[in-house]
């Protein structure tokens, strides 16, 4: 048995192939199957299955592409209730890959229709645990109270994790290594470690959900201190239960414009991916600066947090080189059908932002409207100014009202990333204020 783990550095987010005698399946996979193809091609084999813990909140799986690319059969528990072509698949079902035998268990508590699998190979056992059992914690319990087939309350799906965690795994092996469906830095869980794998025996005795403890115990602690939910989250858990489009096919359908001076369409959306300096020198009115700069920043956690489902947008990038890139991080969270089009700008674009004088506001912070768009979680471990203005950065459009407009406004979050979008934010909202990013010279105030 060969299992290559996949990682999607921005939404931390693990996928899997196993191969085993020719065959392979994928487990989770991404958006975008050519991944899967090209490990296919290297190895010699023919996928021929892919499973699907559960329908994903926090990106769209590539489950339907694969079957039509490659005739491969879906695996996924009938309780989610799906409409494609399937194999329904549940606690009790069984299916060969290769001569590794492939088990389901129904484990629920993050979903009502979570599934773990069981792979077994000459006395050698592996687990896929999808958003049930992450390395030092468990998936959370609240994503499906408005959104799927089987709507679930979050004390509800808290009772059926300990019920899970107290008697789905007792019969595996200490040496069962574990492969999740996402580590530290996903919105699926809290507390995550950084390792991407473990073995059952090392989570027996390090994580808290295995621990002895009461149903009431575990509930207070499963529910405490969990991230926000963004908004796309709900529109994904039901685009995955229909399957989504081929993902070649929809980042192409999209329309680029270049070298563009002025805003497409009077009061439209646009999303500008670029640098926070490259922004704040010009930009088109009615602009959003979630930066997409590598990697490291989450652009597709928070373009899904601050656009809405079925919001139609435009998507400015820095360069033609960027496109390609910034169609498939969008398409990884469904938003490229309610893309209007990719847009790059010519020099004559003049609408900049607000200069401030750090020296200025270090010497007279009263002057200013403090903005502290921290997470609620971040917030609560304490504030970095006293007398800011706290509004978590996913609530902020719906929630600018709240603030005066008698002073100007200095926006900071922890790093300097949110910071861009917020203060953009409030820039279309308060056309007569200055606003200010603190960007990254929060690092001078919250280090002390």
């Amino acid at each position: 048995m060969k299992i290559k783990q996949f990682k999607d550095e921005p939404l931390a987010h693990y996928s899997y192939a196993l191969v085993s005698n020719g065959e392979m399946a994928v487990v989770d996979p991404s958006r975008n199957p050519m991944q899967y193809y090209k490990y296919a091609e290297d190895n010699g084999a023919k996928i021929v299955a892919v499973f699907e813990t559960h329908p994903h909140a926090d990106f769209v799986s590539g489950h339907l592409q694969i079957q039509e690319e490659t005739g491969a059969k879906i695996y996924i528990s009938e309780k989610v209730g799906v409409d494609y072509p399937h194999t329904p698949f549940d606690e009790g079902d069984e299916v060969q890959i290769g001569s590794v035998s492939v088990k389901a268990l129904h484990t629920p508590g993050h979903s009502p229709d979570s599934l773990t699998f069981i792979a077994e190979e000459k006395g050698e056992t592996a687990m896929f645990s999808g958003d049930t059992l992450f390395i030092g914690n468990v998936g959370r319990p609240d994503l499906r109270e408005k959104a799927g087939n089987m709507k679930a309350k979050r004390v509800e799906l808290a009772k059926q994790m300990y019920n899970t965690m107290q008697t789905k795994f007792n019969d595996l092996p200490d040496d069962t290594i574990i492969y999740p469906a996402h580590g530290a830095g996903s919105l699926c869980g809290k507390n995550m470690s950084d390792a991407s794998s473990s073995t059952l025996g090392n989570e027996r005795q390090g994580n808290w959900a295995f621990k002895e403890q009461t149903e009431e115990e575990f509930v207070e602690e499963i529910l405490k201190d969990q991230p926000f939910i963004p908004a796309y989250f709900g529109f994904n858990v039901d685009l995955n239960r229909n399957g989504a489009l081929n993902v070649q096919k929809a980042k192409y359908e999209v329309p680029v414009k270049l070298n563009v001076d002025a805003a497409p369409e009077e009061g439209k959306t646009i999303v500008d991916a670029r640098d926070g300096d490259a922004y704040k020198k010009g930009h088109l009115p009615n602009s959003i600066n979630i930066m997409a700069r590598s990697e490291s920043d989450k652009y597709e956690t928070w373009l899904g947090a601050i656009i809405k489902p079925n919001e139609e947008f435009y998507l400015v990038v820095n360069s033609v080189d960027q496109i390609d890139e910034l169609l498939e991080r969008t398409a990884k969270v469904g938003y490229e059908k309610q893309m209007k089009g990719v847009l790059t700008l010519s020099e004559k674009v003049s609408k900049s932002s607000d200069d401030f004088d750090l020296k200025d506001f270090k010497e007279n912070k009263d002057k200013y409207t403090i903005v502290d768009i921290r997470n609620a979680g971040e917030i609560a471990e304490g504030k970095i100014f006293e007398n800011a203005k706290a509004i978590p950065l996913n609530e902020l459009r719906d929630r600018a009202d709240e603030l005066p407009e008698d002073k100007p406004f200095m926006v900071h979050c922890a790093g300097g990333y949110r910071s861009a979008a917020g203060s953009s934010i409030l820039e279309n909202k308060f056309k007569n204020t200055k606003v200010y990013d603190l960007s990254e010279a929060i690092k001078e105030f919250n280090n002390k």
